[in-house]
């Protein structure tokens, strides 16, 4: 790829960078917090509050899926980036500054809820604007490659969060972590959002976005870009991504924002130990992601998918029973990195397979709404759920609910078509299955399955 087609990734990245990092702050550093905004009780409890705060942000995202999606289709890839950051940041500063439960009661609990609601709303719209910016902004048979940053600066960000929580472990006693330790994040969050606020607004837009009104017409009427109604004429491909995101959000979110909570709350690791295991976890399966995301480009999205489905079905229930005897680091991180290596047959693509599937009009919000949906009903839910079964003596009856939903995305993995060949311009227009030029490293495209 070109040095412009890299520019436009690196400015689309660095802003994921900080929008999952506030994220997934408020998850690493729960276990500090949880009784900050809620009174004395069982430590489990506290969890489960501060967890179902955590799943609200996830219902959101469908409103902010729907308002930044539309924003995305009709004014810009670039005008919906530069303001989901502005909402991220304004809720880190909202979360910087919550009162606790001592001082205002459950005060502080609604200003935590109403800072979640508003990350729910920008994430929901961040997740779709930059896959769909990072998928049309890559050269030709290059997708799978330029995509997979998506993930790549997700999980940076969350690796940001873990190596501020170490720092802050290691530097400060257990008693100010609780005390007032755990807000330096959220107050480096939202500085963060400034600067990627600045390199949004220099960012350049898509060739494929602004090539929708070009010599050719465009590809549905102006008036209904963006619109539930035009997404309505995609019934199936929004299906479609509802059904490939279930198992892999369950996933994701089990083995990212809740297994350092897992491993400390279930297999008895101390909190610095089960931080650390996710933080060296999370760097190798960074890297894991553009060599994936290469990889597809040049045999297919479809068998990453089918690969992950496959090991996440049969190998759950093993590796978090394995997890939870898991009494050091070493056997807790190998054990937590063969479940990042299995899931990244998912995490590494599907930002480009959504993408994929929908014309330039309404293809943010065709990624967007539906995604945002999933994400609602199992990857915000995922930490509740694993709790509630916790709580109710039936703890592995949690691995089996992972592996069912993966089953679920299994089969459609296996019956979708192969989206690697699309050509973005020409979806919708009655060849969207038109083969993409393809680099003259890789080897001649097959027809799509």
């Amino acid at each position: 790829m070109g040095q412009g087609h890299w520019k436009k990734i690196w400015v689309g990245s660095a802003g994921n960078l900080v929008e999952w990092f506030d994220w997934f702050v408020y998850a690493s550093f729960a276990t500090y917090f949880a009784g900050a905004f809620f009174p004395e009780g069982n430590d489990t409890a506290k969890l489960m509050n501060t967890a179902g705060i955590f799943a609200v942000g996830f219902f959101m995202r469908p409103v902010g899926g729907w308002l930044l999606g539309r924003v995305a289709d009709r004014r810009g890839r670039k005008t919906a980036l530069t303001l989901t950051v502005t909402l991220m940041s304004a809720s880190a500063v909202l979360i910087a500054v919550a009162p606790t439960y001592a001082v205002a009661g459950y005060g502080g609990a609604a200003v935590l809820l109403i800072a979640r609601l508003l990350q729910g709303l920008s994430v929901g719209g961040e997740y779709a604007a930059s896959a769909t910016y990072l998928t049309e902004a890559s050269a030709p048979g290059r997708r799978g490659l330029a995509s997979s940053f998506q993930y790549v600066s997700m999980t940076a960000g969350q690796i940001l969060g873990l190596g501020i929580l170490l720092t802050l472990q290691s530097t400060m006693s257990d008693e100010a972590l609780h005390s007032w330790g755990w807000r330096i994040p959220f107050v480096v969050g939202a500085l963060g959002a400034a600067v990627v606020f600045y390199l949004r607004r220099e960012m350049l837009e898509t060739e494929v976005y602004e090539q929708l009104d070009g010599p050719d017409g465009p590809q549905t009427a102006a008036a209904e870009n963006g619109t539930i109604r035009a997404l309505l004429a995609h019934k199936r491909e929004a299906f479609l991504v509802v059904a490939l995101t279930m198992g892999g959000t369950v996933a994701y979110y089990t083995y990212t924002t809740y297994l350092t909570k897992y491993l400390s709350n279930s297999a008895g690791l101390p909190k610095q130990t089960a931080t650390l295991v996710s933080f060296c976890a999370l760097i190798v399966f960074a890297c894991l992601q553009p060599l994936a995301g290469a990889l597809s480009d040049r045999i297919g999205r479809r068998p990453l998918l089918i690969t992950f489905a496959l090991g996440s079905t049969f190998l759950t229930v093993p590796i978090m029973t394995l997890l939870k005897q898991a009494g050091s680091f070493w056997p807790a991180f190998g054990l937590s990195l063969l479940a990042l290596v299995v899931i990244t047959g998912y995490t590494s693509i599907n930002a480009c397979v959504k993408a994929e599937l929908f014309p330039t009009g309404v293809r943010a919000l065709g990624v967007a709404l539906p995604y945002a949906v999933a994400n609602a009903l199992f990857g915000g839910t995922a930490e509740y759920v694993a709790l509630w079964f916790k709580r109710s003596g039936a703890e592995s009856g949690y691995y089996w609910y992972v592996a069912g939903c993966a089953a679920v995305s299994l089969v459609v993995y296996l019956t979708m078509r192969e989206t690697r060949d699309i050509d973005l311009a020409a979806v919708g227009k009655g060849h969207a299955a038109a083969p993409a030029p393809a680099p003259a490293t890789t080897p001649a495209p097959g027809p799509a399955s």
